[in-house]
């Protein structure tokens, strides 16, 4: 089993899905444009500004978690190639934190969010409130669409993780 190959595939699978942040980023973009450029109505209008910062948001995520993870790979050779055994744990600590954050943020906050923007649709009838909150809405539902691959993804790779580090301790 080799790690390195392992972590640097776990890499190039980050670096294929950050882009549908981006790609999602671009749409909530466009939209924001058409709600511009072709909204007429109190309603459409309401849409622009939301349409817009989501865009914006999920853009800057994708954009992020990409450069990272492309830096990643030379740094795992690096590492690897270092101290193997050590980088296999600080991996492990990485995952571990990572997958906490997950536990946390993608799988409990952002559905309370969900919940409290659902609500929001329905105690207050006023096109912005039900801009924003339809927009908030969508916006976390492409994140944990993306975040629940990506999670399952660390979790597989975590495990891998595990298992050398076994093997390592055996041999010392």
């Amino acid at each position: 089993m080799d790690i390195l190959k392992t972590s640097i595939n776990w890499a190039k699978a980050e670096l294929f899905s950050t882009p549908f942040f981006i790609l999602f980023g671009l749409i909530f973009i466009a939209a924001s444009i058409g709600f511009w450029q072709l909204g007429k109505t109190d309603v459409a209008k309401a849409y622009i500004i939301p349409t817009l910062v989501a865009g914006i948001l999920l853009t800057t995520i994708g954009v992020g978690l990409f450069f990272t993870n492309k830096s990643r790979i030379n740094q795992f050779k690096t590492a690897y190639n270092t101290n193997a055994p050590a980088f296999v744990k600080s991996e492990i600590t990485r995952a571990e934190a990572t997958l906490k954050e997950y536990n946390t943020v993608v799988f409990k906050a952002i559905p309370i969010i969900i919940i409290a923007a659902a609500l929001l649709i329905i105690f207050i009838n006023t096109p912005t409130w039900r801009a924003i909150s339809i927009t908030t809405i969508t916006m976390l539902v492409v994140i944990l669409l993306v975040d629940g691959t990506a999670y399952a993804r660390m979790d597989a790779y975590y495990k891998e993780l595990k298992l050398v580090d076994m093997v390592y301790e055996t041999k010392n």
